[in-house]
């Protein structure tokens, strides 16, 4: 990792897709920052249109900046979609500096966008990594968690909807089968004959005959007259 002097406003350090530069002191808005800077190729020139990696910066349809030097601190620099600064890019001089297009703060990451072609042949497959991105991606996630919970309520209601409709049709076949159980036991039962046709006089019950009231009453005994009886009574007259 190449050192930096400690006079300038910035440091390399650790982010979510590997190295990236931070800011060290107060950056306010408009200030050039760093220079992005390397060999220069030529696309007239055969060998130099065969060089391809991710630090090449085209500057015009000809000319291109080779980052890929260690000394280019500038390459560190990581893409965003919502960016705290950007490439100020002089064609004539062939030279490019990233300039500061907000404040940023110490400890803040500093990142430009690297351009339409560049997001759709190396980010794009992969996924930008930005923090525009990132919440993004979360909003989806959680849009996507709570559409799943309503269609789950959705489709827990309706189901108890269903529920309470075929309850009472259940409960109508149940008394139904009650009903129809209860006269089969009856025409068994005359059928045995148990039934009310062959039963005695006092049906409900056991079936035997009750005490009446004369059954009850026990008959009064003859009282005989007190004193001697007739044949005495005659014998003595």
């Amino acid at each position: 990792m190449p050192a930096i002097p400690s006079s300038k406003p910035y440091r390399i350090g650790r982010s979510k897709t590997g190295l990236g530069l931070f800011a060290t002191q107060k950056i306010k808005k408009g200030t050039k920052i760093i220079r992005y800077f390397g060999p220069m190729l030529d696309l007239k020139n055969k060998k130099h249109d065969d060089i391809d990696n991710k630090y090449l910066f085209e500057i015009n349809n000809r000319w291109t900046i080779d980052g890929s030097v260690r000394k280019n601190i500038a390459r560190y620099i990581n893409h965003a979609c919502r960016p705290n600064a950007e490439s100020d890019v002089n064609s004539r001089k062939r030279k490019v500096v990233i300039r500061a297009i907000k404040t940023i703060q110490p400890g803040e990451e500093i990142n430009y966008d690297y351009g339409t072609d560049y997001f759709k042949i190396f980010l794009k497959p992969i996924g930008c990594k930005c923090d525009h991105c990132e919440k993004k991606r979360a909003k989806k996630r959680a849009e996507a968690r709570a559409e799943k919970l309503r269609l789950k309520l959705k489709a827990e209601k309706k189901a108890a909807k269903q529920a309470e409709k075929q309850a009472p049709k259940s409960g109508k076949k149940a008394s139904k089968a009650v009903v129809k159980a209860s006269k089969s036991k009856a025409a068994s039962k005359r059928k045995a004959g148990l039934g009310s046709a062959n039963a005695g006089p006092h049906a409900r019950g056991t079936g035997k005959p009750t005490k009446t009231k004369s059954s009850r009453t026990r008959p009064l005994s003859r009282v005989q007259p007190k004193g001697p009886d007739l044949a005495t009574r005659a014998s003595s007259t």
